[in-house]
């Protein structure tokens, strides 16, 4: 089961299958597409948060569909996590225990990580004797560097929330992580939602530049927009009269 909750424009996915530590089956996956899709066409939804029932975040593919998969079967499995990775909307994983094998993919799937007490985050594919799919080589390696990714790939590496932290796997530590989730989410919420769009957009568009000149232009077409939008008007507005009433 996978359930989606919306308040206060943030929208929580949780995977809610505490039996089994939430693995990714065929079905989990569908429904995590959509979800995702229901927060994308959901104008009151801001920014998505994506945990896990207690104990665990997300253990990984279901083994016994894993085992029977093929290539069409695994993009079934690969659909859920690359939905989060590929959502228009700002995403942080609440990661509240262990994040294993495709649930680290759906953890790594995210734009910002936050790591509970119980927080682990294992690739565990070369203990399966399975190779890393998914995309996880790619998205690990952009995030800690190939010295850790390889660790924790090659040499079974599980990083704690500490650790996490340390090498930029995650944002931050918190006791609790789905509350300190929703509380980053909250400027996103705040803001006009078609601004989150756009500067998310810019921000994959320039992660890929090789020099600040073009980055410039490539951010300038969307800063005029904005200036020019009613919503600038009126928080512009709204800080000058602030000011002048001090």
């Amino acid at each position: 089961m996978v359930l989606l909750d919306v308040q206060d424009k943030i929208a929580v996915i949780t995977i809610d299958d505490p039996d089994r530590r939430n693995a990714l089956t065929l079905d989990i996956s569908a429904r995590l597409v959509d979800a995702v899709e229901r927060c994308e066409q959901d104008e009151d939804v801001h920014a998505v948060v994506v945990t896990g029932a207690p104990p665990a975040f997300c253990a990984g593919a279901d083994l016994t569909q894993l085992g029977a998969a093929k290539a069409d079967g695994l993009r079934r499995i690969y659909a859920g996590f690359l939905a989060v990775a590929n959502c228009t909307l700002p995403t942080i994983a609440a990661v509240n225990g262990a994040a294993v094998g495709a649930g680290l993919n759906l953890a790594l799937a995210c734009d910002v990580r936050v790591a509970g007490p119980k927080a682990r985050f294992d690739a565990r594919f070369l203990q399966l004797g399975i190779h890393p799919g998914g995309g996880m080589t790619w998205m690990l390696q952009r995030l800690v560097g190939p010295q850790t990714a390889s660790a924790m790939t090659l040499l079974g590496r599980i990083l704690g929330a500490d650790e996490a932290v340390r090498t930029g796997l995650a944002y931050q530590t918190a006791e609790d992580p789905l509350a300190v989730a929703r509380e980053l989410a909250r400027a996103s919420a705040e803001a006009p939602r078609p601004l989150v769009r756009t500067i998310k957009r810019t921000m994959r568009a320039t992660d890929v530049l090789d020099d600040h000149a073009t980055a410039v232009e490539a951010e300038l077409v969307p800063q005029v927009a904005s200036i020019d939008s009613p919503e600038f008007a009126a928080r512009l507005a709204a800080m000058k009269a602030k000011i002048s009433n001090r």
